[in-house]
């Protein structure tokens, strides 16, 4: 703690000039906050896998987050490797600022159903498993270019449950491809990581005028590169967790300076202690989160509409898929009780459900993109037989096949470091589970039971 309070004392003098005379800012308490190094840790939950909050002894004492549904701060930080349920996807640990988008998200889309919405720079997929909360009736595609950040967005993506989510790995000029595509685009984008240190004083390292500046021409082009795919209408929520001008009130009059694309005012109460800001020649606003105001990191945000009617351009969907056979169909019925209105596929060998409302909108994406998961993976055909995906166990699927054995803590621990375990019960798959949360597949045989939990997402230490 001392190394972390003498980074904190060191930070860059530069950015304290720069932000000086920026809306809301105070050096003495702003300083001053970051020298007591407090850590604030707050979690969203998951409203598709419900638990009761104040009996686990891991998440107790919570209050909630004014801004955000299902949002709470916690009074201290627990090991959250530890807690089966976060790797279950029962809730996400997010930064409390960043789930002010819920709010902004109440206020422009009332109606939330049949949108399709796309979160660019996704990893590792706070934001997106918000989205597929709220848009829970429409389409979400979480989008990393990093093909190592991509895998950690999958396994959280998976981990949260919902089947009407598409991840992509595409740069942001790719979405030219999908012009008018969608209803609404959160760009997240990279950032010099201002915001973050007070949570990450190693930050502070990293830092440099030089680095300001080249993450603003790098989110000057993620912006123009990809706007062609918002739809007339449509929105944009753009953030950084950085403090710098350059960065935040400059890219609000770039926003501003496309044709067509209209500043939206959120409302906001004056108790939340968050800071409105306006760009110096549009006067666009934005929403400025320090914290020494607010109980969370930095983070600044801001919404546009897209008004104009020009481009509204065309896209096709070439991508044919394979739908399964009658004897695959029958081996699922057999195991599955079906939801109505879905197709099933049989894509690389995989058995993936995907909602007859999203077939046309995701063969677009699978025409256009790089896709790394879409819809539901059910499992493997072999034979008679149906190798459940644990995709299937995480997803919100209310009649799943074969039977569940529920497990106390220590064994859960073991089961989710894909340790050997031995569970009693009828002998075939079942779901293991903790406090009626599935936490993935297990096999029971005669003399041993097998552990099917990801290997690549197991526990490797605490």
């Amino acid at each position: 703690m001392l190394l972390d309070i003498k980074l904190i004392k060191l930070l860059p003098q530069s950015l304290l000039n720069a932000i000086t005379n920026m809306p809301g800012f105070d050096k003495e308490s702003f300083v001053r906050v970051h020298e007591l190094g407090e850590q604030i840790t707050s979690i969203r939950l998951n409203p598709a896998k419900p638990f009761d909050l104040n009996a686990h002894p891991f998440l107790s004492n919570t209050y909630p987050i004014p801004w955000c549904d299902n949002g709470y701060y916690l009074q201290e930080r627990p090991l959250f490797v530890t807690d089966p349920l976060w790797h279950a996807g029962a809730y996400y640990v997010q930064e409390a600022s960043s789930m002010f988008i819920n709010h902004i998200l109440k206020n422009i889309f009332p109606n939330s159903e049949d949108k399709i919405v796309l979160d660019l720079c996704a990893a590792p997929g706070g934001k997106s498993t918000l989205l597929a909360s709220y848009f829970n009736k429409g389409l979400v595609v979480s989008n990393e270019t990093i093909k190592s950040r991509n895998a950690i967005l999958v396994e959280n993506m998976t981990k949260w449950g919902s089947d009407s989510v598409v991840v992509t790995q595409n740069d942001p000029s790719h979405f030219k491809a999908l012009p008018n595509f969608f209803d609404l685009m959160v760009v997240d984008a990279p950032c010099s990581g201002s915001g973050l240190f007070r949570k990450d004083p190693s930050a502070i390292n990293e830092w440099s005028e030089e680095s300001v500046l080249h993450c603003s021409t790098r989110q000057e082009r993620i912006l123009t590169d990809s706007l062609d795919a918002l739809k007339e209408g449509g929105y944009l929520i753009y953030s950084t967790c950085s403090y710098s001008f350059e960065e935040n009130e400059k890219i609000m009059d770039l926003i501003s300076a496309i044709p067509g694309m209209q500043n939206v005012n959120i409302p906001v109460l004056d108790h939340w202690g968050i800071v409105i800001t306006e760009s110096p020649n549009t006067n666009a606003i934005g929403y400025r989160f320090y914290p020494d105001k607010i109980k969370g990191e930095g983070f600044f945000v801001c919404v546009f509409q897209k008004q104009n009617k020009a481009n509204l351009g065309f896209y096709n969907a070439t991508f044919q898929w394979n739908s399964i056979t009658k004897k695959e169909l029958s081996v699922l019925s057999e195991n599955i009780n079906l939801p109505a209105a879905y197709e099933f596929i049989n894509h690389q060998d995989t058995i993936i459900g995907v909602h007859s409302n999203l077939t046309t909108p995701i063969k677009v994406l699978l025409s256009h993109l790089y896709v790394k998961k879409m819809g539901l993976a059910i499992g493997e055909i072999k034979g008679k037989d149906l190798i459940p995906n644990h995709a299937l166990a995480m997803s919100h699927w209310a009649n799943l096949p074969f039977g569940m054995v529920e497990v106390e803590l220590a064994l859960a621990l073991q089961y989710l470091r894909r340790a050997d375990i031995c569970l009693d019960g009828t002998k075939g798959w079942a779901l293991v589970m903790y406090k009626n949360i599935r936490l993935g597949w297990a096999k029971l045989l005669p003399n041993r039971t097998n552990n099917y939990y990801p290997p690549s997402w197991r526990i490797l230490k605490y």
